[in-house]
């Protein structure tokens, strides 16, 4: 039976964190708000709770899941061969509504899919989140939908696709808006906008002048 917290209730939010990073790292499902949509996380390198974590939204392993962290400096243990103008990218729009594509460390023992060596990585802007990834570390998230559906703006909305597949839910109130975040391939010499979302291609190439964008 899942569990639901509210986390705008001040003994709700402990209770609810607490719990949350008993179950991710149980290897369970938990549901987050983010600044962007709901989130359905698991613990990234547990396979079989990224595993579930694709099964609950039924999505292949083609679609593999992002990874949230709680800090950029959790970059240095992720990723490889980050270029000056991706932590440019990083400090300007971090922690925010942009992922970022890279090259992810070969020696790491995750399996979030069919990810070709890389993986796509954002912080987001949001204390629940931001708390709660870092209390225990990298999570994969995917917004909290079945595949298909809209991503979901509420907790009442994720709670209905997802039902029991999920341990628990951290109701954080309506998300500021459905815009996904914007994504950029930073494995290139020249980043290049996969996806245009919450940040756009001309405030992007503020910092990124010469930034490409994928056809």
């Amino acid at each position: 039976m899942a569990r639901r917290y509210d986390t705008n209730d001040a003994t709700d939010r402990t209770t609810g964190l607490r719990e949350a990073a008993s179950a991710v790292r149980r290897g369970e499902l938990v549901v987050l708000p983010t600044d962007t949509v709901y989130g359905i996380g698991a613990d990234a390198f547990t396979a079989e709770a990224v595993g579930d974590l694709l099964e609950a939204k039924g999505r292949g392993r083609n679609m593999p899941s992002p990874v949230l962290i709680g800090s950029p400096n959790t970059l240095h243990g992720l990723v490889t061969d980050f270029s000056e103008l991706a932590w440019e990218l990083v400090d300007a729009f971090w922690p925010g509504a942009l992922t970022l594509v890279a090259k992810h460390q070969p020696s790491l023992q995750w399996d979030l899919g069919d990810t070709r060596g890389t993986v796509a990585v954002r912080m987001p802007l949001h204390p629940v989140a931001i708390e709660l990834l870092t209390e225990v570390g990298p999570m994969a998230v995917s917004s909290a939908n079945l595949t298909g559906h809209p991503a979901p703006e509420t907790c009442d909305a994720a709670q209905e696709m997802l039902g029991d597949s999920v341990s628990v839910y951290l109701d954080g109130g309506p998300t500021p808006g459905n815009v996904p975040s914007s994504i950029v391939d930073v494995t290139r010499p020249v980043p290049v906008l996969l996806r245009a979302g919450a940040i756009s291609a001309e405030e992007l190439r503020k910092v990124v002048p010469d930034l490409e964008v994928a056809n």
